[in-house]
């Protein structure tokens, strides 16, 4: 007997026979033969190929390369694409451009060229990026091109083994709800045909050197002429696409050469160096860190693959260390703030509160959001944006996304005026601390197989949260409580709030990981009494209150 349902069985036959990838139609072919035989591996392969379709999470699809509903392959992208479509022209676009970028995975090439001929054959121009391109600068060619919509190929800093799908309207923006769910119901449908029916076309231009020439003029203008140009730095692209366009940012800036990590300056989609190619990820700035200490540089800028995220290591209390994406993202507002930049500041539930207190202080309005840059690029009157995941928006209104390369022209431009001013960026950063109160903040990350340990998790915190972090009694709020009037649209999430505490425990969207997002902070009179001091202590109420937050969960690290 068969390990697979004839059911099942249909359903390989059927993919199998519409697959225009010979590649995964023959890895399909051999876990159906297998399975036939009797192979249980094989047979749990394919289930967890066709558990069910990609949804749209916080950044459209993403998931591991390989055949079947549930993974990245060419009928997916395909039928993504043409959902995308049909939901455009449902929605009155029957004609004008749409911006196709993708970055240097694996097949992200072939995704965005069958894109481009999808959209083309349902009406649209395809603007095709003749090369790898960072997603900032695809979501920069909307406005340069007046499109209406953008796709970018990228799974940013996923495994290699991953590639994603990242969806824009024609504001700039990401999708949010519903748009997400009516694009589902769109590739739903066409689903239900061959992809071999889907029309194609050759309208079809394909855009290089002049986007890229425009954005880099445009991030180079974040870079006052009156910035001294001297400062030594490390930069890394994490084996991704950044370094053609950073390259080009120091000569329109007229910056001073970066020393590279020659390891990880070319696209290289198996990421050789990194066991995870993020920055964030530990041992990931491990050679830029080495190389940092070698030319004694000032700082270590760093972008991940697909260049949308930024990141900073610096000497931070006598060592070098990254900044937390918290400690960038206040230092990024302080310096906004200090050059007089009127607006809207922001970011998410998920990040620290220091940035509300020092808009506040400034006279500037701050909003917080939900987790992702799909809402954080929506404020209203934007001028700053940012998440605690190393993703800020220093030019909303040209990308209202994170952008990994704006934000290293500003870096740049700060820590060169520091560096003129004869401070480090640690010193900086204890400034602010004593003028708002040390801020600390960290991440309890717990990666499961099985997602019902994530649900599970959450239910527990749901029905018996605590009442005390630290010894002091918070508040609760469920982010996802259709009666909580949190001013905030629903997310599966709950916040805690004390006084000197504020954790947010959520599911991640790209990953099979549940995060708790942790701070703890002092007041300006007592970090100011004693810095060290109070650097000590927050260190101390950090390791309990992870401790405190794992038990409530029933998990750990």
């Amino acid at each position: 007997m068969t390990s697979l349902s004839l059911q099942r069985r249909a359903e390989v036959d059927a993919w199998i026979a519409q697959d225009p990838d010979p590649a995964t139609r023959s890895q399909l072919t051999e876990l159906r033969d297998r399975a036939l035989s009797g192979d249980r591996a094989a047979t749990e392969q394919i289930e967890a190929a066709f558990a069910g379709p990609l949804a749209f999470g916080t950044a459209g699809l993403r998931a591991a390369l390989g055949p079947g509903p549930a993974r990245m392959n060419r009928v997916v992208v395909q039928r993504a694409a043409a959902g995308f479509a049909a939901w455009l022209r449902a929605h009155g676009h029957h004609e004008g451009p749409v911006m196709i970028g993708f970055d240097a995975r694996h097949n992200s090439d072939v995704f965005a060229r069958d894109t481009a001929e999808i959209m083309a054959g349902a009406g649209f121009h395809a603007l095709l990026a003749d090369a790898p391109i960072p997603t900032p600068v695809t979501a920069f060619g909307i406005g340069h091109y007046h499109a209406i919509a953008a796709v970018m190929v990228t799974a940013s800093h996923n495994p290699p083994a991953d590639n994603g799908y990242k969806v824009y309207l024609g504001d700039g923006s990401q999708i949010v709800p519903p748009t997400d769910s009516e694009i589902s119901e769109q590739i739903s449908r066409i689903s239900a045909s061959p992809v071999d029916e889907i029309p194609r076309g050759d309208d079809i231009e394909m855009v290089g050197d002049a986007l890229i020439d425009a954005y880099v003029a445009r991030a180079a203008s974040l870079i006052s002429d009156q910035t001294p140009r001297r400062l030594s730095w490390v930069y890394t692209a994490m084996h991704g696409v950044g370094t053609r366009v950073v390259d080009r940012l120091i000569g329109a800036a007229h910056l001073p050469a970066f020393a590279g990590v020659v390891e990880q300056l070319d696209p290289d989609p198996d990421f050789p160096t990194v066991a995870f190619p993020n920055p964030e990820e530990p041992g990931a700035l491990d050679l830029s860190i080495a190389l940092a200490r070698r030319e004694h540089a000032d700082l270590v800028i760093a972008n991940d693959p697909d260049a949308d995220r930024c990141a900073v290591a610096a000497v931070i209390d006598g060592d070098w260390r990254m900044l937390t994406g918290d400690e960038l993202g206040t230092l990024i507002g302080a310096h906004l703030l200090g050059q007089g930049v009127e607006g809207v500041y922001a970011n998410s539930v998920v990040s620290s509160t220091c940035l509300a207190r020092m808009a506040r202080a400034a006279g500037q309005p701050h909003a917080t959001t939900l987790t992702g840059f799909k809402w954080i690029g929506r404020v209203p009157g934007l001028v700053y944006g940012y998440e605690e995941a190393i993703g800020y928006c220093c030019d909303p209104s040209k990308v209202p996304d994170k952008d990994g390369i704006t934000a290293l022209a500003v870096i740049w431009q700060l820590a060169a005026q520091l560096r003129r001013d004869g401070l480090t960026v640690g010193q900086r950063l204890d400034q602010i601390w004593c003028q708002f109160g040390l801020h600390r903040t960290s991440q309890l990350a717990v990666r499961v197989q099985d997602r019902s340990l994530i649900t599970a998790a959450m239910d527990r915190l749901r029905q018996s949260p605590p009442h005390e972090l630290l010894g002091e009694p918070v508040t609760v709020r469920d982010l996802d409580d259709p009666d909580a009037d949190t001013g905030l649209p629903r997310q599966n999430a709950i916040e805690l709030t004390g006084a000197h505490t504020h954790v947010v425990a959520r599911p991640s969207g790209t990953e099979p990981k549940l995060k708790v997002y942790l701070e703890v902070r002092l007041d300006a009179a007592t970090t100011t009494a004693d810095l060290t001091a109070a650097k000590d202590r927050l260190d101390a109420d950090m390791v309990r209150l992870r401790a405190q937050a794992s038990g409530s969960l029933g998990l750990s690290d």
